[in-house]
């Protein structure tokens, strides 16, 4: 009889929950460590009182979503190398996300505006070469920037850097299609 936990990749994979239950728990010690420190906080779009503010509230919806969508990803892509039920190239495009957002929550929580700066315009060239409109991108980058930024600013921003690379890789691959097909003709 096999394992519907099976993370080897081989056999029938039940469903990851780990991600939303995780996500869940992370955003749920985020909002308490907050609201005993002074009240959950809100953040304006740019960083202008003038705009709307988003509650941090909205992460418990937001993270657990993006949780489901990388679990549904996760449980229907098949792979021969699998840890923690989902295929390894997600998870270390998740871990990559999660680290590059958390440098630069990091880095803009110390005030340090040039590099902060820095990480955002490295986020155009990021997304003109890797897909990072794929969930476990963005889930990872909404982690990383999450104790910063709250659950909806980060979605936000990979919104339109997925945006760009998702352009970016359908222009490729029609000039590539044009080129392919033209030299097959000759």
């Amino acid at each position: 009889m096999e394992n519907a936990n099976d993370s080897s990749g081989g056999g029938k994979l039940g469903y990851p929950v780990i991600y939303p239950l995780g996500a869940l728990l992370f955003v749920g010690v985020c909002l308490a460590f907050e609201h005993f420190d002074g009240g959950v906080v809100s953040h304006h779009l740019l960083n202008s009182s003038d705009m709307p503010a988003f509650s941090n509230w909205w992460g418990m919806l937001t993270l657990p979503l993006l949780g489901v969508l990388f679990a549904n990803r996760a449980a229907a892509t098949q792979s021969e190398s699998r840890l923690l039920n989902a295929p390894t190239n997600m998870l270390v495009g998740f871990m990559g996300a999660l680290i590059y957002g958390a440098m630069m929550a990091t880095t803009f929580s110390l005030g340090a505006e040039s590099l902060t700066g820095i990480f955002f315009m490295g986020l155009i060239m990021i997304a003109l070469v890797l897909p990072v409109y794929r969930v476990e991108y963005v889930f990872g980058f909404v982690v990383g920037m999450t104790y910063t930024f709250g659950g909806v600013l980060p979605v936000l921003v990979s919104i339109v850097f997925g945006s760009v690379s998702l352009v970016t890789r359908w222009i490729f691959r029609a000039v590539k299609a044009k080129f392919t097909s033209s030299t097959d003709n000759t």
